[in-house]
């Protein structure tokens, strides 16, 4: 029987014996460079040529110590992810244990925080490593439902042999990230997972819909927070002249006075009260304020000095820009999209038009309004060092961009086809 990748997950649900045992024989053909029966699914191929570069044991399994229980209590007291654990345990506890299922959440380090379901599939998980504080990056443990997706920034079913690590071909798993709607900086993964015969197709969209879920709920927080935040700050801006405003701790506005309302403010990582100077801003005065900050604009011109621009893409999960040698330093971590815009602007200095972007991007011309989008969301934090028209960054900027050692690492949660063709050349920018 011919199968593309796309039919796997809809065969191994009619005949689940057979799946694993053809998956067996791919992942087996794959690893010793002979002919496979059928190729995997590009999001599991993938993943295997970077177990295979980094150096992961197919064969053995390997696993890092368990963090302790005032470790973990310590994660989960600080970790983003306790707002929207209601969310995740009524949407998926009672189906996932009539199925046989148990749900695991990681966070942003791959270390499984909260693990509820099954007793009976619990203790198996516990014969795979899969326990409370074990750490279940990509890079550790190989292809599975918590890594995977923390990399590729999207939702990943992992079934059977699709599991690099061979100990793991009697398990299936589908997860998807959870990602922080401020800042698009990944929360951690909720994952769905059970012994083999469990498997079923719609898994992966149930638990990808549960984990929209929870960032709408965490958008709600923060619109709350936001709100709270205005109460307090409306009296204090009325009684103040100039330009003025309260942000969050995350540079989300609260109120303004004296100026056009910013979306957001970029604000250095760890703020200090007195005299600053931010981006789209200049100098400034900067004094908490409840949960937020008061930031007064100062009369006075934007000093000016040579700028370098550091464009950080050499982590597999976390992006960042930093703007050195300017008036002040900052930096600022981006969102999956943001981290592709800016380095196609980085290797294209001459500048991309939107319509060049859109191609980039999606390879279709006619995308513009998504691009200029994106765009618009960049300059609010960017716009001081950006210039459009085409879009491209300010001339007098050095750039510099910092790629992983191997580039075919290279942002691998993008399609995008210029990307693609960059994951798949030898040269530097």
């Amino acid at each position: 029987m011919a199968l593309s990748p796309m039919d796997v997950t809809q065969f191994a649900a009619v005949d689940t014996a057979r799946a694993a045992r053809m998956l067996n024989e791919v992942r087996t053909a794959r690893l010793s460079g002979g002919r496979a029966p059928v190729a995997p699914r590009p999001v599991i191929e993938q993943s295997w040529e970077r177990m295979l570069r980094s150096g992961v044991d197919p064969e053995h399994d390997f696993r890092s110590g368990l963090l302790g229980p005032e470790e973990i209590r310590r994660r989960r007291e600080t970790s983003e992810l306790r707002h929207v654990l209601p969310v995740l345990r009524e949407a998926l506890l009672s189906v996932a244990d009539v199925a046989q299922h148990i749900m695991v959440v990681a966070d942003e380090d791959g270390r499984v925080l909260w693990r509820e379901g099954s007793a009976r599939v619990l203790r198996r998980a516990d014969g795979l490593g899969f326990e409370l504080g074990a750490d279940w990056r990509e890079e550790v443990v190989g292809t599975n439902g918590v890594g995977t997706p923390a990399v590729t920034r999207r939702p990943v079913q992992v079934f059977a042999s699709e599991h690099f690590v061979r100990s793991q071909a009697t398990w299936t798993c589908a997860g998807a990230p959870i990602t922080d709607p401020r800042s698009g900086r990944l929360l951690g993964v909720v994952d769905v997972s059970g012994p083999l015969e469990t498997m079923h197709p719609a898994t992966l969209a149930w638990v990808d819909s549960v984990a929209k879920l929870a960032e709408a709920r965490l958008r709600e927080l923060h619109t709350q927070s936001l709100e709270r935040l205005r109460a307090v700050a409306a009296p204090v801006l009325a009684r103040l002249g100039g330009r003025a405003l309260v942000a969050d701790r995350d540079g989300w506005t609260a109120a303004v006075t004296g100026m056009p309302y910013l979306d957001r403010v970029v604000l250095p990582k760890s703020p200090e009260t007195g005299a600053r100077w931010l981006p789209a801003f200049g100098p400034c005065t900067v004094e908490p304020l409840a949960e937020g900050w008061l930031v007064r604009a100062a009369a006075g011109p934007v000093p000016q000095g040579a700028t370098r621009i550091v464009l950080d893409l050499g982590q597999p999960r976390r992006w960042s820009v930093r703007v050195l040698g300017g008036a002040e330093d900052w930096a600022r971590e981006l969102s999956p999209r943001h981290a592709e815009l800016l380095y196609l602007l980085a290797v294209h200095r001459g500048g991309r038009s939107a319509a060049g972007l859109a191609e980039d991007m999606f390879g279709d011309r006619a995308r513009t309004v998504t691009v200029r989008a994106e765009m618009s969301r960049v300059r609010r934090y960017l716009g001081a060092y950006l210039a459009h028209r085409p879009y491209r960054f300010c001339d007098d900027a050095e750039v510099e961009i910092l790629l992983p050692a191997d580039l075919r690492d290279l942002l691998p949660h993008s399609t995008a086809p210029a990307v693609a063709r960059r994951r798949a050349s030898s040269g530097v920018p």
